[in-house]
């Protein structure tokens, strides 16, 4: 995997801090930035326009989906990964009908790697319990 540039965002700090840390130890990812709301990930994606960003749905000021929806507009080559606890079908293809290349479950941490590299090739990833029938 090539060098990865990547915004981190989630509203629980403990969250935050494994995902960073998790990149750094196991991805080729680099977190170049880090925000704990919709509103902060919309303006930091589109100062940094990272390689890749991790995005919670649960966010205040901005849902998840939200943000997505304006990200997409503001950085159009960053790839999303959603990575949240919210297991519902529906809303998982909600999230990925913004254009974003993954959702992963908080429950699912140990495919994080997995998740990164897959999107960083271009193609979608979600989480199997989603996909199983």
């Amino acid at each position: 995997m090539t060098h990865c540039r990547t915004l981190v965002v989630d509203d629980v700090e403990d969250f935050r801090l494994f995902l960073c840390s998790t990149l750094e130890e196991r991805t080729e990812c680099k977190v170049v930035g880090i925000a704990c709301d919709g509103q902060q990930a919309v303006m930091q994606a589109e100062q940094l326009q990272p390689d890749l960003i991790l995005l919670d749905l649960g966010l205040p000021i901005l849902n998840g989906i939200e943000a997505a929806r304006q990200i997409r507009k503001l950085s159009p080559t960053s790839k999303i990964l959603f990575f949240t606890q919210n297991c519902s079908r529906e809303i998982a293809e909600g999230a990925l009908q913004t254009g974003a290349h993954g959702y992963l479950l908080k429950s699912d941490a140990t495919d994080l790697p997995f998740a990164v590299e897959t999107v960083l090739h271009g193609e979608q990833f979600v989480s199997s319990r989603l996909r199983e029938s």
